[in-house]
């Protein structure tokens, strides 16, 4: 049976809004999420255990290796000293970005929530730190589980990760859990890989790994030249240095069926297994669902039983992270339906 974990202080970060097309909305990565992905875990007679601790000194170590210091100190500082400025929200929200790059990094707090966060979808509120540090802990404890011996676990991680980059937010996104299960992994593998299946392209993950030749990163998603995150994921971005090769991308036209997802998934799974990978990461998107609110792709909730027997026929020790999937009233269905399919291979 496999282990599945999460942590309820990451209902802490909820943020009532963010921008979309110019215009506040109410934000679809909430602890809804959690609530709705739980009941699909229920039904499937599974239960969640939480992290023994969410803020330790080795997670802290763990963290570090793959985001820079200064902005996992902006993670645990802005929000008290954003509200230090005059006259400011009660929500930290970037005005200002170094588009094209900037040459000095800023002292003041609206300079540092630009440089840190690269769009409007990831404000922040009082709490909301403590929430995003026990989703990296929920995710740490399902990669230590299979380190210990689990053949699999599950992680529900909320606000998700895989947008975020060594310094940067974005997408929901602010630590990068599912790199950080690679990272874990690699204590113990010598050669560890990540496989993204969310709708959204992994621009995080890849900015991680980018020229490492020991974690190899592979995403299938729609395509970034018509959708977020619009910059990133093209088939041509390879890795360099040491990575060279050891990225690859595999760009889905927007609103391909199943049919289409699943072929380009073995595709990717031949790629993968060329590497020889000792353990697995599964970046786990329920967003390419047709109904999600975010939709650029049009799963059905059976298409993810047959997403779940292919990752299981992978046949490693394999770390499944929760990323997108917003609130519809399939969200748990295809939990249910991709971990039934899993377990069941």
């Amino acid at each position: 049976m496999i282990k599945l974990f999460y942590h309820p202080d990451q209902e802490r970060h909820a943020p009532p809004t963010f921008l979309l097309r110019g215009r506040p909305v109410a934000s679809p990565e909430g602890p809804v999420r959690a609530e709705l992905l739980t009941r699909g875990l229920a039904s499937l007679g599974l239960s969640m255990t939480p992290p023994t601790e969410v803020d330790s000194a080795r997670l802290r170590d763990r963290l570090a290796r793959i985001h820079v210091p200064r902005y996992l100190d902006f993670l645990e500082t802005i929000h008290a000293r954003w509200r230090a400025l005059p006259d400011a929200a009660e929500i930290v929200a970037p005005n200002v970005h170094p588009c094209g790059g900037g040459h000095h990094y800023p002292r003041h707090p609206v300079g540092l929530v630009g440089w840190h966060m690269h769009d409007m979808a990831c404000p922040m509120t009082a709490d909301s730190f403590a929430g995003i540090l026990a989703s990296a802990a929920s995710a740490e404890a399902a990669a230590d589980a299979v380190l210990t011996g689990e053949p699999s676990a599950y992680a529900l991680c909320r606000p998700p990760g895989h947008h975020a980059g060594p310094e940067r937010a974005g997408g929901f996104c602010f630590l990068n859990n599912s790199a950080l299960a690679a990272t874990v992994l690699r204590e113990h593998h010598e050669r560890v890989a990540i496989l993204d299946m969310d709708l959204h392209h992994g621009n995080g993950t890849q900015d991680i790994f980018y020229d490492r030749g020991d974690v190899w990163t592979g995403s299938l998603h729609a395509d970034p030249g018509d959708f977020y995150p619009f910059f990133w994921g093209g088939a041509d971005e390879l890795g360099e240095g040491d990575g060279q090769g050891a990225n690859v991308n595999l760009p889905l036209p927007l609103g391909s069926d199943g049919a289409t997802f699943l072929a380009t998934l073995d595709r990717l799974i031949e790629r993968l297994a060329a590497f020889r990978p000792q353990a697995l990461v599964v970046a786990l998107g329920l967003d390419a669902h047709k109904d999600d609110p975010l939709a650029g792709l049009a799963l059905e909730t059976e298409d993810f039983t047959e997403i779940g027997r292919r990752l299981a026929a992978i046949d490693l020790p394999t770390v499944l992270v929760q990323e997108g999937g917003y609130p519809t009233q399939h969200l748990g269905d295809n939990l249910a339906a991709l971990l039934g399919g899993y377990t069941a291979a």
